[in-house]
């Protein structure tokens, strides 16, 4: 019986990814492993510095600790991969690209007709094609549909259902070109896989966070993980605003962080009503000092309320019921978002753009 029980059983479908972190002072990478209905397991992480030569370019910099993680990630990831799986291959590389390499944008398209109309991939595909400008020194990474507003109810299953009238959410990735095919050239110098992923890590955090946070639908997103900061405002479940402006948090000890944070949310404030939590995403190192400079702010003049906003600083720790951790470096809270976000990142609803 044993053996009829266990010869019929179906073997459960299983992928592995590269997760690759790139940011102005460190790059980071890590295997991580998907089996259909269990946990991801992060088999193995490690995080760099960029440490710039004297009048070196930090790219050039970057490009020289990326392909120094690489190397590490092959020579010590790989074989950790393959004990766990019994293979040391990656079937996708996902990486995610931070500071003013890469550019965030949100824009909202309408489609409505007399008669009704099925609403369709293909209708989304045509009107993104016609209405994504690209400029030259860019690459467009990628465009997920974030929200879907169907005869005004929002439905996330929203193809082949007949419709009046249809607004769509689109967050798009754009990455500077030639740092996009130094990156692309350097990773396919290591892989052989050509299933390669890139996307702005504003666009992946925020889409992570939103399966950490599902019932938090009003909420400001401080993404203060790069000196490029940048706030997403978002309502009714939905991603509404966005603003980037380069400012460093190595400046916590002064008051220009604090005061161009403030100013950020006065402008957000201008046109939609601000909503009473505030999620801070921070390096581990800098979180609690950012936070004391949020909470000793006077926020609350800006939501005209003597009661200032909740502020909640996200750690790894948030995300570790979705991510299980099998090595013994720290978390890492940037390639835990990764990790759930590859997870729950869904291609019907993604145009990728694969390199």
């Amino acid at each position: 019986m044993w053996v009829l029980k266990n010869l019929f059983k179906k073997e459960k479908r299983g992928e592995s990814a590269v997760l690759i972190d790139i940011a102005s002072d460190s790059v980071a990478g890590a295997y991580v492993r998907y089996t259909e209905g269990e946990t991801p397991i992060l088999l193995y992480a490690r995080r760099l510095p960029v440490e710039a030569r004297k009048d070196e370019p930090r790219e050039r910099a970057m490009e020289r600790a990326l392909l120094i993680l690489g190397n590490e990630l092959i020579r010590e990831g790989a074989p950790i991969l393959m004990r766990a799986t019994g293979s040391g291959n990656a079937e996708t590389i996902l990486v995610s690209l931070d500071t003013a390499w890469q550019e965030t944008r949100v824009r909202i398209e309408n489609f409505e007709r007399k008669e009704p109309f099925v609403f369709t991939r293909s209708i989304v595909e045509t009107a993104l094609e016609k209405t994504c400008v690209v400029p030259p020194e860019k690459t467009l990474a990628d465009e997920s549909i974030i929200g879907t507003i169907l005869n005004g109810y929002e439905t996330r299953d929203p193809f082949g259902k007949k419709i009046h009238r249809a607004s769509i959410i689109i967050l798009t990735s754009l990455i500077d070109k030639n740092i996009s095919d130094e990156i692309i050239s350097s990773i396919r110098g290591l892989y052989h896989t050509k299933n390669i992923l890139t996307i702005a890590g504003s666009s992946l955090r925020y889409q992570a966070m939103r399966v950490a946070f599902p019932h938090e639908r009003e909420a400001l997103i401080l993404d203060a993980t790069e000196s490029l900061v940048s706030i997403a405002l978002i309502r009714k479940g939905l991603f509404i605003a966005l603003s980037e402006v380069s400012c460093s948090s190595s400046s916590a000890n002064g008051s220009s962080w604090i005061d161009t944070v403030k100013g950020e949310f006065a402008k957000i404030s201008e046109r939609y009503p601000l909503p009473r939590t505030i999620f801070l995403l921070a390096r581990e190192q800098e979180i609690s000092s950012l936070r004391q400079m949020l909470d000793d702010a006077n926020l609350g003049n800006l939501w005209l309320s003597d009661n200032p906003p909740k502020i909640v600083s996200v750690l790894a720790s948030h995300i570790a019921g979705f991510v299980r951790q099998a090595t013994d470096t720290p978390p890492d809270l940037q390639l835990f978002l990764m990790a759930l976000y590859f997870q729950y990142r869904q291609p019907e609803q993604r145009i990728d753009r694969l390199n």
